[in-house]
């Protein structure tokens, strides 16, 4: 089969939306540059489209145009080394997901242990932030509500109060041994982190009492974390030094 032939057949096998590079098709074609020119020529033909340099997708048409890809597509050899998770999406790409605002964002954010400065691809700026606990397919729901938390002042088209009241939702939603370990994976995260998350907890009458009481001893009591938070929303915020 030719080189061409073969590139285009493992095309239509792909499904539509999926990201791929050359790399894809080196395990049956020796000669990168015949790969690369051939992708490149079936992009311009507007068989595939180009997601950045390098990297191409199948294009789902609809009545409104082009679908691009899902942001994990986008983003997924970021999320992974040689089979082994170490990034997640998080941030401003779950934000809306989790019903705490109604904008969709540009800016794709990966939790990792190791950051790199942000970068575009395509027309996605694609930002890190530090992950200091092992991520895992279990805690990643855990530390995106963490990560909610922590940047909670930089939620888009909402309020600190809106915020809040919808994590206590969520946080509900959990079950205890969820709450639990959430808690101890409160404990890599900022004063300020802890403080909210101690907190919310009360509000939702948490029942990990022990939990939540070493989650406050690692607090410097004369510290106070300024959220501008409504007493209305978080009665217990001064007993937290949350203002």
């Amino acid at each position: 089969m030719k080189t061409s032939e073969y590139i285009e057949d493992k095309i239509n096998k792909l499904p539509k939306g999926y990201v791929f590079t050359y790399i894809d098709f080196m395990n049956e074609v020796s000669r990168r540059e015949a790969v690369i020119k051939h992708l490149n020529r079936m992009a311009t033909s507007g068989k595939i489209n180009k997601l950045s340099k390098g990297k191409y997708f199948k294009p789902q048409e609809t009545v409104f145009g082009t679908l691009l890809p899902d942001q994990r597509q986008i983003v997924k050899d970021l999320l992974e080394e040689n089979g082994k998770l170490v990034g997640y999406i998080t941030g401003y790409s779950i934000y809306n997901s989790l019903g705490l605002t109604t904008q969709v964002s540009s800016v794709i954010q990966i939790g990792k242990r190791e950051i790199r400065p942000s970068f575009k691809r395509g027309r996605f700026k694609i930002a890190f932030i530090k992950q200091k606990n092992t991520i895992n397919k279990d805690n990643i729901p855990l530390l995106r509500l963490l990560d909610v938390i922590r940047y909670i002042k930089k939620i888009p088209d909402t309020t600190i109060d809106k915020s809040c009241t919808r994590l206590m939702t969520l946080l509900r939603e959990l079950k205890s041994d969820e709450q639990k370990q959430l808690i101890k994976l409160a404990f890599k995260y900022s004063p300020a982190t802890r403080a909210l998350l101690g907190a919310l907890l009360r509000e939702i009458d948490c029942k990990e009492e022990a939990a939540i009481r070493d989650l406050q001893d690692t607090l410097n009591p004369i510290t106070v974390y300024n959220l501008n938070i409504s007493e209305n929303v978080l009665s217990n915020a001064k007993y937290w030094n949350i203002k």
